[in-house]
């Protein structure tokens, strides 16, 4: 590969060994390419200081601020028995606040000296609350002098670069490594092909990284922001139009359904018709599946808009053609729903090759890993011989073993929860590569559908099938108002004395703690409550003791063997079950019709789309549906704005856009999507749509032109670094 010498020197032989370990161990970054792509997070103006009282707690800051007071107190201590312990406290402020800093021992004597009333420096550490009182304590801090030509050049008037750093590396220190490499920059070579650069008026890439690490003004920063999301939206929509370009060549069997075969004699059983969306989604996949290079399309729909009946209908179609489908589910509880409920809506059709089987029928088969021997001996004939048209399994489906006799569509349910490569593993089971149809019921906004699932084409169900109950939900405020909780109580027996069923949810399994290998790592929120998140197999005993005492109880939750949490979702889809306590294993695709309300308790341990998720599953039937979220969050929280978000609307589109504004970029991307360095670094996926819209057509454009890209070789060398880096965290996880 031939990347630029300059920026693939090692930072350790720049920086020197020390300084090169922290930065590879805490921030990723080996190479001076890595470090000039390590951009400011902000920046801070010298006369312009940072607002000490938004300080949030328990992150690392850095702040520039001047001191109003420092004192030196002496104490008492175990260490210092007679009174020697020596404490300094520095008071600074910016005008909009105070906060102190804290020095003890041996550590005082240098910030004694230097930190005088009126010094001006910078300083960075953790906040946290002492006496109340927001503090910093033994923060690192770089006076601000301007008595030399140096500090007044680099300070005086300018715009400080305030970078993501680290308890081991501050802002500062990476400011001063960024120096000592920034002249490389100007051997970056360019990704952008000059025509486009030239002709949205974006600077040069030398020019963008100088700008981003020493800007003059804030238009410089802006010219350099400019550019480097262009990059960055740029090189990944050309890495994924190379993917759809290769998928593209790739040769598939046009699979078109036989005129009277056995999807007709499906659809003329119907007791329902299809909604509009359902049959213009099928129709676009109906078309995609008739062409001679496969399908790669993401159906998108709405918790209980139908798609599990859209992807059944291609299956049949498939079947219809002479050819098998797969569907993979993340569990095997949804496995074994997805199959239960496929042989339900198929009736004798589905009885291919046995007694009161009709002649169009096909055998659908489940496989999962916890089949026993005879059964997956059976099933994996059934495959192999092409008796069974339809297979529904886990990623055992995946394992060499499995033989199919002509693989021409595999499903797959819940896309964030497979990876490319197994994908691909089952699409090389096939002859030829078989067509692939993914679901999601998390709605994606546009442009992380793009950039997440960028080698896919996307249909959208969003209508609801006629019957769907509305559903209601609240939020119960059990740590301000105990009376809410036990009403919510009083609402689950009433809706149980109504003849239906219930659902309470829990973050927490609840037998973990006897493994201290598993202890939970704490978060803020627990640190701040003081209690662990609650779990299934307390809230269970409690209910049966308490408030829902009477009722019938039962337990679910992923640790528990398959036929045991077969066995209980059965006796609850059949009613022999009043109220299941259930941790997220009910997430996706449980389908309950005669399940009404829904508690989930600790909501705020839960994200967005997870929540809509799982209030989805409740109003499957033609009673209301109702879903409390139950929270000892305070009301000014920003986790019980999340809950009233929740509560407010039943729209998934608009709460994904939602969560993707409260929650960091790279989370968006989310560990299931991008790995630590992947995630954006400018590129804001919901304020840069456009930018990101326009560099798909433009990436489609290029590689439609130049596969190959032999034309461009900075172009590249950047895809180069991209996949080569992110191969394995990125790509695959799309």
């Amino acid at each position: 590969m031939d990347l630029v010498p300059a920026l693939e020197e090692p930072l350790k032989k720049v920086l020197g060994p020390p300084t090169a370990k922290v930065m590879a161990e805490h921030l990723g970054l080996h190479t001076v390419g890595d470090l000039l792509h390590h951009y400011p997070r902000r920046y801070e103006e010298r006369g312009q200081l940072t607002h000490l009282a938004d300080l949030p707690m328990d992150e690392h800051v850095t702040v520039v601020a001047q001191v109003a007071d420092a004192r030196l107190h002496t104490f008492a201590s175990s260490k210092a028995p007679r009174g020697k312990g020596q404490r300094l406290e520095v008071t600074i402020t910016d005008g909009s606040g105070r906060l102190q800093l804290v020095f003890f021992g041996n550590g005082v004597h240098k910030p004694h000296k230097e930190l005088l009333p009126g010094t001006r420096a910078m300083f960075s550490g953790k906040v946290s609350l002492f006496n109340r009182r927001l503090q910093l304590a033994h923060p690192a801090y770089e006076l601000l002098r301007s008595d030399t030509d140096e500090t007044v050049e680099t300070w005086a008037g300018a715009l400080i670069p305030i970078y993501p750093a680290t308890a081991k590396l501050e802002s500062w220190k990476i400011g001063k490594a960024i120096q000592t490499v920034l002249p490389s920059a100007q051997e970056a070579v360019d990704p952008l092909p000059d025509s486009l650069r030239e002709g949205r008026g974006l600077v040069p890439l030398p020019e963008a990284l100088l700008k981003i690490h020493r800007p003059h003004t804030k238009a410089d920063i802006e010219d350099a922001r400019a550019r480097l999301k262009w990059d960055e939206a740029f090189v990944l929509q050309v890495a994924l139009a190379r993917r759809r370009h290769a998928d593209s060549q790739l040769p598939a069997v046009p699979r078109k359904p036989a005129p009277d075969g056995l999807l007709s004699a499906f659809d003329d059983r119907l007791p329902f018709t299809l909604t509009e969306g359902q049959l213009k989604v099928s129709k676009e996949i109906f078309d995609d599946l008739a062409t001679s290079h496969p399908m790669h399309r993401l159906l998108q729909g709405e918790v209980g808009s139908g798609k599990t009946m859209v992807a059944l209908r291609a299956m049949l179609a498939v079947v219809d053609a002479g050819g098998q489908a797969a569907m993979l589910a993340p569990t095997e509880v949804l496995a074994q729903q997805h199959h239960r409920s496929v042989v339900e809506m198929m009736g004798n059709l589905a009885e291919g090759g046995m007694l009161g089987g009709v002649e169009d029928a096909t055998k659908v088969v489940l496989l999962t890993g916890s089949m026993g021997a005879a059964g997956r001996r059976q099933a994996l004939l059934d495959l192999v011989t092409g008796e069974a048209g339809i297979v529904i399994g886990t990623h055992a489906l995946i394992e060499d073993k499995v033989q199919f006799h002509d693989l021409g569509l595999v499903v797959v349910d819940e896309q964030h929860r497979f990876g490319v490569e197994q994908r691909d593993a089952l699409r090389g089971k096939g002859k030829q590569p078989p067509h692939l149809l993914v679901m999601t019921a998390t709605p994606i906004p546009r442009t992380v559908a793009m950039t997440v699932f960028g080698d896919l084409e996307t249909s959208v169900l969003d209508q609801l099938p006629a019957g769907r109950s509305p559903i209601a939900s609240h939020v119960v405020p059990a740590a301000d108002k105990p009376h809410f909780l036990a009403r919510a109580w009083d609402r689950v027996r009433e809706e149980v004395e109504g003849g239906h069923q219930a659902y309470v949810v829990c973050p927490r399994i609840g037998d973990e703690e006897d493994d201290p290998r598993k202890a939970r790592k704490k978060t803020p929120e627990d640190e701040a409550e003081k209690r662990p998140p609650l779990a299934v197999l307390e809230v269970a005993d409690q209910l049966a003791r308490g408030p829902l005492q009477g009722l019938r109880i039962e337990v679910l939750h992923g640790r528990m063997p398959p036929d045991d949490k077969d066995a209980v979702m059965r006796r609850f889809a059949a009613g022999d079950t009043d109220v299941l306590v259930a941790t997220t294993v009910i997430e996706v695709g449980v389908n309950v019709p005669n399940a009404t309300a829904m508690v989930i308790m600790d909501a705020d341990r839960f994200g967005v789309s997870q929540l809509h998720q799982l209030r989805g599953r409740v109003g499957r039937g033609s009673a209301p549906g109702l879903c409390l979220l139950v929270s000892e969050m305070s009301e000014a929280s920003p986790a019980r704005r999340r809950l009233d978000a929740v509560a407010a609307t039943l729209d998934g589109f608009e709460l994904s856009r939602i969560d993707l504004e409260q929650r960091r970029e790279g989370d968006v991307l989310g560990q299931a999507q991008s790995g630590v360095r992947s995630s954006l670094r400018v590129l804001a996926v919901i304020e840069d749509e456009e930018i990101i819209a326009e560099a798909r057509q433009e990436a489609a454009a290029i590689v439609a032109a130049d596969p190959e890209l032999t034309g461009l070789p900075g172009l590249r060398t950047a895809l180069d670094a991209l996949v080569d880096q992110e191969r394995e965290q990125y790509l695959e996880k799309g």
